[in-house]
């Protein structure tokens, strides 16, 4: 007997959806998605099913599609269908396999969902998705907000699964013979989560049987805690955060006596895009002249005299840019970008290409054209340079000089007069252990 009092009492208590309301249920064919569509028929709730066919595994994926749509047919509700390309997707974007699947399927979900009028998305995440989550924050780096794991609900998408573990799934599919195709991707430690899920979480459950529960009800304590954070933020903002036009600006004395500092004050430019790291390197640079500035892919911070100023990224003389790791950009003018790496420190002469300490590098890289105050520190020399010096120097022609692309570091440093120099900060040296080498070509 499947538990639909409880599934019901779920939807209730975190108000996932109205009885009234049409669903779009996301079912892959494994376990956790066929028994959400269960509970769904059960339940007596109006829904539809999505399948996505990555075609990664094309034997199984033709099998999974197949499966899916008679699954559908049997419990007689309207069925949707796509086949992705995913590893085509995955190298044009130049990201992994994983994040593809993750990015077509999302995205197609929302596309069917305002074309039918879904009032939501279920996805069948559990407790141990949840545990999952946590855990490769933890790992990778996280604030209060990666804490909380996998949340009910989050804009249209919901997840109704979030009762029930791993352990009760599988129990509850045995007992109740609920059909269901098994995807050999998931006994791969091949992937993070995987490895986590069959090596680590085992261990965990060793030390502490009741490890669900356990997680369960600590995520619940970051949520609230999150909240509570959320709502000093709220109130700091006000606080201290003006507008001016279409820009904000901070005072840098209201800056100075956060407490704690440097939560807050990520937490103030979290709307504006700006990484842990580069909050960082603003705290540390609230004493510098005016005209620091400091870049997301959003939004430039200067520091002006007694305050901080946030401005959208308008450039009036080209496009701004943006780098988020090793390949090809194109830019204006029929220009392009390409970064590579390489160990060993060897360093190259030629214009063209910029050999550069990788551990300097705060991504995204910025690339744009120049601007009025632009300053760098020519290879070979201990102090800055007005840019608009430098080209002159080079005896750059006028119409040339709004062509020249300047690559930026997240600090809002200048690494490279692209074609030209490169900044001296950024050289490689005897102690770099990792290059980075920028080409510039037409």
């Amino acid at each position: 007997m499947l538990p639909v009092q409880q599934f019901i009492d779920h939807v209730l208590q975190q108000q996932l959806f109205e009885a009234s309301h049409h669903v779009l249920l996301a079912v892959s064919g494994g376990k956790d998605s066929v028994l959400m569509a269960q509970l769904f028929k059960q339940a007596g709730f109006n829904f539809s099913i999505a399948h996505c066919n990555f075609n990664l595994r094309p034997e199984e994926a033709q099998r999974d599609e197949l499966f899916v749509k008679l699954l559908a047919e049997e419990m007689q509700v309207p069925f949707h269908l796509i086949r992705f390309d995913t590893k085509g997707f995955a190298e044009k974007h130049k990201i992994s396999t994983q994040m593809a699947a993750r990015q077509l399927r999302y995205d197609w979900f929302e596309n069917v969902r305002k074309a039918h009028d879904y009032a939501c998305v279920a996805v069948a995440h559990h407790q141990n998705d949840a545990i999952e989550t946590v855990l490769l924050n933890l790992v990778r780096g996280t604030g209060i907000r990666g804490m909380h794991g996998i949340l009910p609900k989050r804009g249209y998408l919901i997840r109704p699964l979030l009762f029930l573990s791993r352990q009760e799934i599988d129990q509850l599919v045995e007992e109740n013979g609920v059909p269901y195709v098994e995807d050999s991707s998931n006994l791969s430690s091949k992937y993070a989560r995987n490895k986590l899920r069959l090596e680590v979480i085992p261990h965990l459950r060793e030390i502490n049987p009741k490890l669900e529960q356990t997680f369960a009800e600590n995520i619940a304590r970051f949520a609230e805690t999150e909240e509570l954070l959320q709502q000093m933020v709220l109130q700091t903002r006000k606080q201290l955060l003006k507008a001016e036009g279409n820009a904000f600006s901070l005072p840098i004395k209201g800056v100075r006596a956060l407490k704690p500092q440097k939560l807050l004050c990520f937490e103030l430019l979290r709307p504006f895009n700006f990484s842990a790291v580069v909050v960082d390197e603003i705290l540390l640079s609230l004493s510098k002249q005016s005209g620091t500035s400091f870049y997301s892919h959003t939004h430039q911070l200067i520091i002006d005299r007694e305050r901080l100023l946030i401005t959208p990224l308008l450039n009036t003389s080209g496009q701004v840019f943006y780098l988020h790791g090793q390949g090809n950009l194109d830019l204006d003018f029929g220009q392009k970008i390409k970064l590579g790496f390489a160990e060993d420190s060897a360093f190259g002469t030629e214009k063209n290409f910029a050999h550069v300490d990788a551990s300097l590098l705060i991504f995204p890289l910025i690339v744009r054209y120049r601007q009025d105050g632009d300053k760098f520190m020519p290879l070979g020399m201990k102090t800055l340079k007005k840019l608009s010096d430098f080209l002159v120097d080079e005896k750059i022609p006028l119409p040339q000089k709004k062509k020249v692309p300047l690559l930026i570091n997240g600090n809002g440093e200048m690494i490279w007069v692209a074609g030209l120099r490169q900044d001296e900060r950024y050289k490689v040296r005897a102690t770099t252990k990792k290059v980075a080498i920028f080409e510039l070509s037409n």
